[in-house]
């Protein structure tokens, strides 16, 4: 009877091992998020404060231009221009406008992120934006997009043959036969008005929220390990 007694006391004492461990992991899984949000707030912030980058035909490193100021010159290609959907400025429906920018002395591209527009005669009708013609010279900060694809959000092709759901920079590059920047640019400034909102927001500051989260799987780790003790405790002067 006492034999069965034990082995009854450990099954409840494995889940709460289990429980236990997800909790911490859940933590430590927080921690970690807030300290990388952290070190992209201060690169973003770091590489603000340079000088603008020169981007030539000789493709780059993403990795070392994120978040930095850059600028390139070149022709804009409008008839591979393209516009993310779903964007929004001050609670208005839009797009965000995209297009391949031909640098000078070579055949590389680059998407320019040339800002936001709304949708003027509905969404079956792409807001009308003017290219410049000729040589010019773009200015904005390097980004290079994220995209994830989620199992129980499959993606939906478009009405539209040039509206993209997203803007996804590997797609253009397979969809094209020459080589393609791996960055994009946010444009800051155009050489002539075109209507376009450029209204940039730098990463969100989530660090404390991933912090508190953290503390909060901490906190019910602590005390389900509390009660289980207690619990325990108990259980062993009733058979005593």
């Amino acid at each position: 009877m006492q034999m069965r007694f034990h082995v009854f006391r450990l099954v409840p004492a494995f889940a709460v091992a289990c429980a236990l461990a997800l909790l911490v992991y859940l933590g430590l899984w927080q921690l970690g998020k807030a300290e990388r949000r952290a070190a992209e707030l201060t690169q973003h912030s770091e590489r603000a404060k340079l000088g603008p980058y020169s981007i030539d035909s000789k493709l780059v490193d993403s990795r070392s231009l994120q978040d930095a100021r850059v600028s390139v010159r070149g022709r804009f290609e409008p008839q591979e221009q393209f516009f993310v959907d779903n964007k929004q400025e001050n609670g208005k429906p839009g797009v965000h406008v995209v297009t391949p920018l031909k640098i000078e002395g070579g055949t590389t591209r680059i998407l320019v992120n040339r800002g936001w527009a709304g949708w003027v005669q509905g969404r079956q009708v792409l807001p009308p934006i003017p290219v410049v013609d000729g040589v010019v010279e773009v200015s904005g900060v390097a980004d290079v997009p994220v995209n994830k694809n989620f199992f129980l959000m499959p993606e939906h092709a478009q009405s539209l043959t040039q509206l993209w759901s997203r803007l996804d920079l590997q797609r253009f590059t397979v969809e094209h036969n020459y080589p393609v920047q791996p960055v994009v640019i946010l444009q800051v400034s155009a050489a002539a008005p075109d209507g376009l909102i450029r209204n940039w927001q730098p990463p969100e500051d989530r660090v404390a929220k991933h912090q508190s989260y953290a503390y909060q799987w901490f906190s019910m780790a602590l005390a389900l390990l509390v009660f289980f003790v207690v619990a325990s405790v108990r259980t062993l002067k009733k058979h005593d």
